[in-house]
Protein backbone atom coordinates (compact mmCIF):
# COMPACT_ATOMS: atom_id res chain seq x y z
CA UNK A 1 0.00 0.00 0.00
CA UNK A 2 1.08 3.25 -0.76
CA UNK A 3 3.77 2.17 -3.36
CA UNK A 4 3.36 4.41 -6.03
CA UNK A 5 3.31 7.83 -2.86
CA UNK A 6 6.47 6.62 -1.73
CA UNK A 7 7.99 5.94 -4.88
CA UNK A 8 7.25 9.71 -6.15
CA UNK A 9 8.26 11.08 -2.78
CA UNK A 10 11.70 9.59 -3.08
CA UNK A 11 12.12 11.37 -6.74
CA UNK A 12 10.84 14.65 -5.45
CA UNK A 13 12.87 14.69 -2.86
CA UNK A 14 16.31 13.20 -4.63
CA UNK A 15 15.46 16.28 -7.02
CA UNK A 16 14.61 18.90 -4.17
CA UNK A 17 17.70 17.82 -2.71
CA UNK A 18 19.43 18.62 -5.59
CA UNK A 19 18.33 22.17 -5.98
CA UNK A 20 19.56 22.65 -2.19
CA UNK A 21 23.24 21.31 -3.45
CA UNK A 22 23.52 23.88 -5.68
CA UNK A 23 23.21 26.70 -3.96
CA UNK A 24 25.15 25.19 -0.95
CA UNK A 25 27.69 26.83 0.46
CA UNK A 26 27.03 30.11 -1.87
CA UNK A 27 25.79 33.57 -1.08
CA UNK A 28 22.28 33.36 0.80
CA UNK A 29 19.41 35.89 -0.06
CA UNK A 30 18.39 35.60 4.03
CA UNK A 31 15.09 36.80 5.47
CA UNK A 32 13.53 36.58 9.13
CA UNK A 33 10.32 34.88 10.16
CA UNK A 34 11.82 35.25 13.97
CA UNK A 35 14.80 36.88 15.58
CA UNK A 36 16.23 33.70 14.64
CA UNK A 37 14.24 31.62 12.05
CA UNK A 38 15.84 32.13 8.71
CA UNK A 39 14.74 31.37 5.41
CA UNK A 40 16.97 31.23 2.02
CA UNK A 41 16.43 31.13 -1.44
CA UNK A 42 17.33 27.95 -1.39
CA UNK A 43 14.13 26.94 1.18
CA UNK A 44 11.86 28.62 -1.45
CA UNK A 45 12.69 27.44 -4.51
CA UNK A 46 12.79 23.83 -2.92
CA UNK A 47 9.21 23.94 -1.78
CA UNK A 48 7.99 25.87 -5.06
CA UNK A 49 9.31 22.44 -6.73
CA UNK A 50 7.75 20.56 -4.34
CA UNK A 51 4.32 21.39 -4.67
CA UNK A 52 4.43 21.77 -8.56
CA UNK A 53 5.28 18.34 -8.23
CA UNK A 54 2.44 17.40 -5.93
CA UNK A 55 0.09 19.27 -7.90
CA UNK A 56 0.76 18.13 -11.00
CA UNK A 57 0.80 14.40 -9.64
CA UNK A 58 -1.63 14.37 -6.98
CA UNK A 59 -4.21 16.99 -7.55
CA UNK A 60 -6.95 16.28 -5.66
CA UNK A 61 -4.37 16.08 -2.44
CA UNK A 62 -3.85 19.32 0.23
CA UNK A 63 -0.55 20.46 1.00
CA UNK A 64 1.18 21.97 3.78
CA UNK A 65 4.48 23.15 4.05
CA UNK A 66 6.85 25.12 6.11
CA UNK A 67 6.97 28.26 3.95
CA UNK A 68 3.73 28.45 2.23
CA UNK A 69 1.76 27.11 4.78
CA UNK A 70 -1.22 25.18 3.56
CA UNK A 71 -4.30 22.80 4.34
CA UNK A 72 -4.97 21.55 7.45
CA UNK A 73 -3.00 18.55 7.85
CA UNK A 74 -5.37 16.60 10.29
CA UNK A 75 -7.91 15.84 7.19
CA UNK A 76 -8.35 14.04 4.36
CA UNK A 77 -4.85 13.37 1.99
CA UNK A 78 -2.42 16.12 2.96
CA UNK A 79 1.24 16.39 1.91
CA UNK A 80 3.06 17.49 4.53
CA UNK A 81 7.14 18.67 3.97
CA UNK A 82 9.46 20.51 4.69
CA UNK A 83 11.72 21.89 1.76
CA UNK A 84 14.96 22.60 3.91
CA UNK A 85 15.34 20.89 7.13
CA UNK A 86 18.38 22.57 8.64
CA UNK A 87 17.71 26.06 7.64
CA UNK A 88 20.36 27.82 10.11
CA UNK A 89 22.68 24.94 8.97
CA UNK A 90 22.87 25.36 5.44
CA UNK A 91 22.89 29.49 5.85
CA UNK A 92 26.30 28.78 7.87
CA UNK A 93 27.64 26.48 5.22
CA UNK A 94 27.27 23.63 7.81
CA UNK A 95 26.34 19.91 6.24
CA UNK A 96 24.33 18.72 7.79
CA UNK A 97 20.18 19.02 6.28
CA UNK A 98 17.77 17.34 4.70
CA UNK A 99 14.25 17.39 2.38
CA UNK A 100 11.40 16.12 4.84
CA UNK A 101 8.25 15.08 2.84
CA UNK A 102 5.58 13.23 4.25
CA UNK A 103 1.50 11.72 3.40
CA UNK A 104 -0.62 12.16 6.44
CA UNK A 105 -4.23 11.07 5.65
CA UNK A 106 -6.41 12.39 8.72
CA UNK A 107 -3.37 13.63 10.21
CA UNK A 108 -1.56 10.06 10.74
CA UNK A 109 1.69 9.86 8.50
CA UNK A 110 1.27 6.80 5.59
CA UNK A 111 4.48 7.66 3.57
CA UNK A 112 7.28 9.45 4.87
CA UNK A 113 11.24 10.25 3.25
CA UNK A 114 14.11 12.12 4.50
CA UNK A 115 16.72 12.67 1.93
CA UNK A 116 20.11 14.16 3.15
CA UNK A 117 21.80 15.44 -0.11
CA UNK A 118 24.97 15.93 0.31
CA UNK A 119 25.68 11.97 1.48
CA UNK A 120 22.86 11.21 -1.07
CA UNK A 121 21.17 9.22 1.98
CA UNK A 122 17.59 8.58 1.36
CA UNK A 123 15.59 7.06 4.40
CA UNK A 124 11.87 6.00 3.63
CA UNK A 125 9.38 4.20 5.10
CA UNK A 126 5.13 3.93 4.46
CA UNK A 127 2.81 2.87 7.58
CA UNK A 128 3.34 -1.05 8.16
CA UNK A 129 5.76 -1.65 5.24
CA UNK A 130 9.18 -1.14 7.30
CA UNK A 131 12.11 1.65 7.10
CA UNK A 132 14.98 1.93 4.16
CA UNK A 133 18.14 3.71 3.97
CA UNK A 134 18.53 3.82 0.07
CA UNK A 135 16.43 0.81 -0.48
CA UNK A 136 17.64 -1.13 2.12
CA UNK A 137 16.07 -2.39 5.78
CA UNK A 138 17.12 -0.26 8.78
CA UNK A 139 16.25 -1.06 12.14
CA UNK A 140 17.31 0.75 15.72
CA UNK A 141 19.61 -0.25 17.99
CA UNK A 142 19.69 -2.42 20.90
CA UNK A 143 21.21 -0.80 23.31
CA UNK A 144 19.52 -1.53 26.46
CA UNK A 145 21.89 0.77 29.23
CA UNK A 146 21.51 4.26 29.28
CA UNK A 147 25.16 4.38 30.43
CA UNK A 148 25.97 3.03 26.64
CA UNK A 149 23.18 5.56 24.40
CA UNK A 150 24.16 8.33 22.17
CA UNK A 151 21.27 10.96 22.63
CA UNK A 152 20.43 13.75 20.09
CA UNK A 153 18.43 16.95 20.88
CA UNK A 154 17.62 20.63 19.43
CA UNK A 155 16.33 23.98 20.84
CA UNK A 156 13.33 25.81 20.17
CA UNK A 157 13.50 29.14 18.62
CA UNK A 158 12.14 30.70 21.55
CA UNK A 159 14.94 29.46 23.64
CA UNK A 160 14.71 32.33 25.64
CA UNK A 161 11.42 31.69 26.99
CA UNK A 162 11.96 27.95 28.10
CA UNK A 163 15.13 27.76 29.21
CA UNK A 164 14.29 27.28 32.72
CA UNK A 165 12.59 23.74 31.29
CA UNK A 166 15.02 22.90 28.16
CA UNK A 167 18.51 23.19 30.73
CA UNK A 168 16.99 20.14 33.66
CA UNK A 169 16.12 17.65 31.45
CA UNK A 170 19.58 17.97 29.19
CA UNK A 171 21.41 18.32 32.73
CA UNK A 172 19.53 14.02 33.35
CA UNK A 173 20.46 13.23 29.53
CA UNK A 174 24.02 14.16 29.78
CA UNK A 175 24.69 12.46 33.21
CA UNK A 176 23.30 9.16 32.31
CA UNK A 177 24.08 8.87 28.73
CA UNK A 178 27.44 8.57 26.74
CA UNK A 179 26.93 11.71 25.26
CA UNK A 180 24.11 14.01 23.83
CA UNK A 181 24.90 15.47 20.52
CA UNK A 182 23.01 18.62 18.67
CA UNK A 183 22.71 18.59 14.55
CA UNK A 184 19.86 20.82 13.85
CA UNK A 185 17.73 18.94 12.09
CA UNK A 186 14.95 17.12 13.59
CA UNK A 187 14.31 15.04 10.54
CA UNK A 188 17.82 13.60 10.15
CA UNK A 189 17.72 13.36 14.21
CA UNK A 190 14.66 11.00 13.59
CA UNK A 191 16.19 9.02 11.00
CA UNK A 192 19.61 8.21 12.30
CA UNK A 193 17.36 7.21 15.81
CA UNK A 194 15.77 5.07 12.84
CA UNK A 195 19.43 3.66 11.58
CA UNK A 196 20.73 2.74 14.74
CA UNK A 197 23.20 5.56 14.94
CA UNK A 198 21.39 7.51 17.71
CA UNK A 199 19.20 5.64 20.90
CA UNK A 200 17.57 8.72 21.90
CA UNK A 201 16.29 12.31 20.39
CA UNK A 202 13.63 13.98 22.46
CA UNK A 203 12.27 18.07 21.71
CA UNK A 204 10.19 20.37 22.06
CA UNK A 205 7.94 23.12 19.79
CA UNK A 206 8.58 21.26 16.85
CA UNK A 207 5.95 21.64 13.81
CA UNK A 208 4.21 18.82 12.05
CA UNK A 209 6.52 19.12 8.91
CA UNK A 210 9.83 18.97 11.37
CA UNK A 211 8.53 15.07 12.29
CA UNK A 212 5.51 13.97 9.91
CA UNK A 213 7.95 11.76 8.00
CA UNK A 214 11.01 11.03 10.76
CA UNK A 215 8.58 9.87 13.04
CA UNK A 216 7.01 7.09 10.83
CA UNK A 217 10.64 6.08 9.50
CA UNK A 218 11.31 6.13 13.54
CA UNK A 219 8.49 3.72 14.00
CA UNK A 220 8.63 1.63 11.29
CA UNK A 221 12.21 0.83 12.22
CA UNK A 222 11.00 -0.93 15.39
CA UNK A 223 11.53 2.68 17.29
CA UNK A 224 8.80 4.00 19.95
CA UNK A 225 7.69 7.51 19.71
CA UNK A 226 5.40 9.43 22.11
CA UNK A 227 5.45 12.48 23.80
CA UNK A 228 7.81 12.96 27.03
CA UNK A 229 4.90 11.67 29.03
CA UNK A 230 5.12 8.45 27.09
CA UNK A 231 1.28 8.85 25.18
CA UNK A 232 1.61 8.36 21.89
CA UNK A 233 3.08 10.85 19.34
CA UNK A 234 0.90 12.81 16.63
CA UNK A 235 2.43 15.25 14.45
CA UNK A 236 0.98 18.52 15.94
CA UNK A 237 2.08 17.87 19.52
CA UNK A 238 4.68 20.19 21.22
CA UNK A 239 7.22 17.69 22.30
CA UNK A 240 8.61 14.30 20.70
CA UNK A 241 10.56 11.48 22.28
CA UNK A 242 12.05 8.82 20.19
CA UNK A 243 14.36 5.76 20.95
CA UNK A 244 15.04 2.45 19.84
CA UNK A 245 12.09 1.24 22.59
CA UNK A 246 14.48 -0.69 24.79
CA UNK A 247 15.45 2.21 26.20
CA UNK A 248 12.14 4.46 26.30
CA UNK A 249 10.20 3.75 29.19
CA UNK A 250 13.64 5.23 30.83
CA UNK A 251 14.19 8.20 29.47
CA UNK A 252 10.15 8.96 29.92
CA UNK A 253 11.09 9.02 33.57
CA UNK A 254 13.89 11.25 33.12
CA UNK A 255 11.91 13.59 30.96
CA UNK A 256 8.53 13.29 32.96
CA UNK A 257 9.01 14.83 36.19
CA UNK A 258 10.86 18.18 34.71
CA UNK A 259 7.16 18.35 32.66
CA UNK A 260 5.02 18.45 35.87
Amino acid sequence: MFEKEAKFAVEVAKNAGQILLERFRKKHNITFKGPVDLVTEADLASEKFIRKEIEKNFPADSMHGEESGGSDFSKGRVWVFDPLDGTTNFAHGLPIFAVSIALCIDGMSKVGVVYQPLLKECFSATEKGGAFLNGEPISVSHRAKISEALAVTGFPYNTASCINGIMPELRKMIIQTRGVRRLGSAAMDLCYVAAGYFDIFWEIDLKPWDVAAGALIASEAGGKVSDYSGEPHSIDRKEILATNSYLHEEVVKILKPVQS
